[in-house]
C-alpha cells in the first residue's frame, strides 16, 4: 500500500478527531454492562451513518448489535467495536476506547473502499464482558463471507498479539432447607456450607493445575439473615485455560469440586453455562506483522520478547471468530502501571490524553492494516492472510 493512500486514510481520521475523542469520553462517561448498551450502540450508529456506512441497529437478534458497511470491493475486513462495561467498574477495560477506534478506521477508509477493492464493515458486538456478543453474531452469519477480523483492545502496555485464553463461565446454585440458626439448626440443610467445600476443594486443586489455568469465582447470593440456616447460594466461577479442550479438561475437575459440596452438606446442585464457551485467540500472523508495521510507524512501541508485564489469562470472544476467519487482536498501551485492566485506576486511565493517543494511533493502524490486507488480496500475495 503506498504512503500516499495511508496518508490519506490518516488525514481522513484525524479529520474526524474531536467526533472520535467525544465518543470515547460519551461511552466512558455513560456505561453500560452486557447486552443493556442502549446509547452506546445507537451512537457508535449515528456517526457511522453520517459517515456514509449503510447502517443496521439492533441486528442478528440483538438489540444493541450494530453492523455498518461501506464500499464494495472483493476483500471483505470486519472491524469490532465492543462498548459494554463491567458490572460495578464502569469501562475498567476500556471498551470506549475500542468502540472510539473502530469507528475511526472506518469513517478512514469508507470514501477510499472501492478504490482499494474492499468493502469495510463496522460491527458494534455486544457483552463481550461475559455475554459472548460475537459467539451469538458468528453463529448468526455476521461474518459469514469476511475475509479477515480486527480489532484493538487497550492494556497497560502494547502488544501485538494479546494471548487469550479459552473460557467457561458457570453458574452455579446450592438448595438446602432453611431453618432457624441458633433455635433448631438441625433441621436446616445449609446451602452456604455446599459452597464453602466446593471453594475448599477447588482451592486445594489449584496445586495441580497448570499455569495456563485460572479457577475464579464470586458468591453472588450467600443467604438473608445471619440467623437463617441458608436455604440456597449461587455463584458464578469461570473456568480458563489455554484451550477449549484443555478448558472442558479442567471444568469436569472443577465440577467434581462443586459435587463435594453438595455430597457433604446434602444440597442439591445445578450448574448451568452463564454464556457461550469463549474459544482461545489464533492470530494470524502476516496480519499481525502488518499492524505491528503501522503502528510502529505511528510511534508504538512494542515491549522486546520478556520485557515488561504481558497481559496473560485474559479471554475474548474474539477467539471464537478467529477460529473461523483470519484475525488480530493488539493492545494499545496506555502506560499506565501499576493501574491494569479490570481495576478502578484502569477505568480512570482510559479518558486521559494517552487514552485518546490510543483512539488515534488505534484507528490508523487498523485502517491501515485493512488497506494493506485488501492490496496483499488482490495482488495474489500467498501467505497466511485470506489463504
Amino acid at each position: 500500500m503506498t504512503s500516499a493512500v495511508k496518508n490519506d486514510i490518516a488525514s481522513r481520521i484525524r479529520a474526524a478527531e474531536a467526533g472520535l475523542l467525544a465518543l470515547s469520553h460519551r461511552i466512558h462517561a455513560h456505561p453500560e454492562i452486557a447486552f443493556e448498551e442502549t446509547l452506546a450502540s445507537a451512537w457508535v450508529a449515528a456517526v457511522l451513518a453520517d459517515g456514509g456506512f449503510a447502517v443496521e441497529h439492533g441486528c442478528y437478534g440483538l438489540p444493541t448489535a450494530v453492523r455498518a458497511t461501506a464500499g464494495s470491493g472483493p476483500c471483505h475486513v470486519v472491524v469490532c467495536a465492543e462498548y459494554d462495561a463491567l458490572p460495578g467498574m464502569g469501562h475498567a477495560c476500556g471498551h470506549n476506547i475500542i468502540a472510539a477506534a473502530a469507528v475511526g478506521a472506518g469513517l478512514g477508509l469508507a470514501a477510499v473502499a472501492d478504490d482499494l477493492g474492499l468493502t469495510i464493515t463496522v460491527l458494534g458486538t455486544p457483552a463481550e464482558e461475559g455475554g459472548g456478543g460475537k459467539v451469538l453474531m458468528l453463529e448468526r452469519g455476521a461474518f459469514d463471507g469476511v475475509d479477515a477480523a480486527m480489532m484493538v483492545h487497550p492494556a497497560a502496555q502494547e502488544a501485538a498479539a494479546l494471548r487469550g485464553s479459552a473460557v467457561s463461565v458457570l453458574d452455579v446454585t446450592y438448595r438446602g432447607r432453611a431453618a432457624h440458626a441458633g433455635a433448631h439448626p438441625e433441621l436446616g440443610v445449609n446451602a452456604a456450607d455446599a459452597m464453602t467445600i466446593a471453594q475448599v476443594a477447588i482451592g486445594l486443586l489449584r496445586q495441580q493445575t497448570r499455569d495456563v489455568d485460572r479457577i475464579h469465582g464470586i458468591v453472588t447470593d450467600g443467604g438473608s439473615a445471619a440467623n437463617v440456616i441458608p436455604d440456597r447460594n449461587t455463584g458464578n466461577w469461570i473456568v480458563r485455560s489455554d484451550s477449549l479442550a484443555a478448558v472442558t479438561t479442567l471444568k469436569q475437575r472443577v465440577t467434581a469440586c462443586f459435587e463435594a459440596g453438595a455430597v457433604g452438606s446434602g444440597c442439591e446442585l445445578t450448574i448451568q453455562p452463564s454464556c457461550p464457551d469463549y474459544a482461545d485467540l489464533v492470530h494470524d500472523p502476516a496480519m499481525v506483522a502488518l499492524y505491528q508495521a503501522n503502528a510502529t510507524a505511528l510511534g508504538r512501541r512494542f515491549p522486546a520478547p520478556g520485557e515488561g508485564q504481558p497481559l496473560l489469562g485474559a479471554a475474548t470472544d474474539m477467539g471464537n471468530v478467529s477460529h473461523r476467519i483470519p484475525a488480530i487482536h493488539p493492545m494499545l498501551g496506555l502506560d499506565c502501571l501499576p493501574a491494569v485492566n479490570h481495576q478502578p485506576e484502569f477505568a480512570a486511565a482510559c479518558v486521559t490524553p494517552a487514552a485518546d493517543r490510543a483512539v488515534m494511533d488505534g484507528a490508523i493502524a487498523l485502517a491501515w492494516t485493512a488497506a494493506d490486507v485488501a492490496a496483499r488480496a488482490g495482488s495474489g500475495t500467498s501467505g497466511s492472510v485470506l489463504a
